[in-house]
């Protein structure tokens, strides 16, 4: 005769449960961390970061190589970056001077990573001027609103390529940043538009980009990466005075030695403007504003 054997009601359930559980655990997985379902990129500098974010909104993990008060013309990338870029998707390069050296290990630290040109389709000026040798062309092609469109395009490309599941919403980011883009573009293009003095001096010439597109002309003080020789900053002294200029404008990741001696020779100042802030919009118009100021 078979023996029966009674739980007690509630020993039941509690044993019921278990078996349920255990027989779902594997229909129901839980769920992911939404951060390791983000694409994880890496960009030269910080107005990139802003780019790729972006477009990227809350599908990307975007780190940058080159920090805040760093240089992108001598910026050597840390063991820890090199480390984290063995878990990226993709590497937007730019083409700062950093690049040229390093292109090739930040490859070799990732086969799998893709690395893109975000200057795709972008028509570079010539950078007669520089200390990266004469004849290279600029590569500052972020401070121009019309370029970053463009780059912007390359950008969202490369993240449907990577997450096609989620192109309708890298395309509409990219609608509203070009739409930005635009809007602040026709901006700067009023404030700048009766400015009489067009010329602008600066101390390392990151501007010709956005002098093209307002119709301003850059004078940079540097010659060749190198501080300007005692002739050489006479002469920039003599342009000043003769066009009336009275301000010389820097960036802090490098040295604004020489800008104030033309300063003081014209009874002008020195002026810090930061070509590679993150918050790019902002400080586009900023320096618009900062420009205009001194250029009446």
């Amino acid at each position: 005769m078979t023996r029966r054997i009674l739980l007690p009601v509630g020993l039941f359930g509690a044993v019921f449960l278990v078996i349920v559980f255990l027989g779902t655990a594997n229909v129901y997985p839980k769920p992911s961390n939404d951060t390791k379902q983000k694409l994880r990129v890496f960009v030269s500098i910080l107005p990139q970061a802003y780019f790729a974010e972006r477009v990227g909104g809350e599908r990307v993990d975007v780190s940058v190589m080159v920090g805040p008060g760093q240089s992108p013309a001598t910026y050597e990338p840390r063991p820890k970056q090199m480390a984290k870029l063995s878990k990226a998707s993709l590497f937007f390069r730019i083409g700062v001077p950093f690049e040229n050296v390093w292109i090739e290990r930040i490859s070799k630290a990732n086969p799998h990573m893709k690395v893109i040109d975000t200057r795709q389709g972008v028509e570079l000026l010539p950078m007669k001027v520089h200390h990266h040798g004469k004849g290279i062309k600029d590569p500052h092609i972020w401070l121009s609103l019309r370029l970053v469109k463009i780059q912007a395009k390359n950008i969202c490309d490369a993240l449907i390529l990577e997450d096609p599941d989620h192109t309708a919403y890298y395309e509409a980011n990219l609608r509203a940043f070009h739409h930005d883009l635009d809007k602040l573009d026709a901006e700067i293009t009023g404030i700048l538009k009766n400015v009489k003095n067009r010329q602008v001096m600066v101390f390392h010439p990151a501007w010709g980009y956005f002098c093209h597109d307002y119709a301003l002309e850059q004078v940079p003080i540097e010659l060749e990466g190198k501080e300007p020789s005692a002739k050489a900053l006479a002469r920039f002294i003599a342009q000043a005075k003769a066009e009336g200029i009275r301000v010389v404008f820097v960036q802090k990741q490098f040295s604004k030695e020489s800008a104030e001696t033309v300063a003081e020779a014209i009874w002008g100042e020195v002026v810090q403007v930061d070509p590679l802030a993150k918050d790019y919009l902002q400080n586009m118009k900023k320096i618009a504003e900062t420009f205009v100021k001194v250029m009446q």
